[in-house]
């Protein structure tokens, strides 16, 4: 689990995502991870899930750049929900990672393994957003043409 926190980590700074490390204050919505900030906090001795790291980044990566620095949370909206599960999915490509790490049933209201299926088989969850910020086009996803909005 610690390779692959480190790996998760070190792609999501690539990125341009800030990331801390340490005890997190407060409430978090997933264990051992928040945002804070605009930046991805992260509590090892309580991260249950290092796949959910690149669901949390991509919330900040879709999030308006005008907000980012400010985000303490991510967005309830359902369309950057989408964005952030189809950018979790593109960084787990790009890492070589096997998406069932990001897409578990012990997220996603027990629907990862669906989503994860749904996108090896063509799907396209949450694409349309990220072509409409202009991070990647439809012919192109995974790949991405930039990873901030």
């Amino acid at each position: 689990m610690q390779d692959l926190t480190d790996r998760i980590i070190a792609f999501v700074e690539s990125v341009g995502i800030a990331v801390r490390e340490g005890p997190i204050a407060g409430e978090t919505f997933m264990p051992g991870m928040a945002v804070r900030g605009g930046t991805l906090a992260i509590d090892r001795e309580t991260l249950r899930w290092p796949g959910d790291l690149l669901h949390e980044a991509g919330h900040i990566a879709v999030t308006d750049p005008a907000l980012r620095a400010g985000t303490t949370a991510v967005s309830t909206d359902p369309s950057e929900e989408m964005a952030a599960i189809a950018w979790s999915y593109a960084a787990a490509r790009a890492m070589a990672l096997d998406p069932a790490l990001v897409f578990h049933d012990g997220g996603y209201k027990g629907g990862g393994g669906w989503i994860a299926d749904a996108f090896a088989s063509g799907g396209t969850i949450g694409v349309p957003m990220l072509v409409w910020y202009g991070m990647t086009t439809n012919d192109a996803f995974p790949a991405m043409k930039r990873w901030l909005r």
